[in-house]
């Protein structure tokens, strides 16, 4: 094989590696996807039926007379 054939042999097989990467992630996006629109349905869900987190309390410093 002359140089440019390894050359073209070898970007050959990084292209098919990048594909198979390209695919990989995309289905861990879509797999993402389907999880955040699940836990948004669950959140509207529980927000529409009257739920609400109870409101954070405040910590008042109280200053100590020495």
């Amino acid at each position: 094989m002359t140089e440019q054939q390894e050359h073209l042999a070898n970007l050959l097989q990084q292209r098919q590696q990048l594909s198979q990467e390209l695919e990989t992630l995309q289905g861990q996006a879509t797999e993402k996807r389907e999880l955040f629109l699940k836990v948004q349905g669950a959140i509207e869900y529980l927000t529409q039926t009257g739920v609400v987190l109870p409101e954070p309390e405040t910590v008042e410093e109280v200053s100590e007379d020495a």
